[in-house]
């Protein structure tokens, strides 16, 4: 089977065809923000990025942890944006960190975050409502 219709038609069959060969940012359902090359897809959307790395921002500090060449399933896929190489990525008050600082960070982020959740439910006895 071949495609009938002028090559720039073949960019209307789906939308992430216009985004090969281009550096994204997607987002996941879990909140990881993942950034590379798409370089396939399919139907269900599943992805494959070329040098990827996952960006981690804690406060003001970050960190682009490499993740090489992967895979994406689609359906954990919130957001796909491409991103624009002549722009500055970040404002400049951040600061990028080492992967052990940023991993250091988000635990103490995810311990205050339980802490809030306990101390929440153990003051529920106190709403009267």
């Amino acid at each position: 089977m071949s495609w009938a219709g002028p090559p720039e038609d073949i960019y209307l069959s789906t939308s992430l065809a216009s985004y090969l060969d281009k550096k994204l940012l997607i987002l996941l359902r879990d909140g990881r923000k993942l950034m590379g090359t798409l370089r396939s897809f399919d139907q269900f959307a599943n992805a494959v990025l070329e040098g990827a790395c996952e960006r981690v921002i804690v406060g003001d500090l970050y960190c682009d942890i490499p993740l090489g060449l992967y895979v994406i399933r689609g359906e954990n896929v919130v957001l796909i944006g491409e991103m624009d190489l002549e722009r500055e990525e970040l404002p400049p008050h951040m600061t990028r960190v080492p992967t052990e600082e940023i991993r250091k960070a988000q635990k103490v982020e995810r311990d205050a975050s339980d802490l809030k959740g306990t101390m929440r439910k153990r003051m529920e006895f106190l709403d009267l409502d």
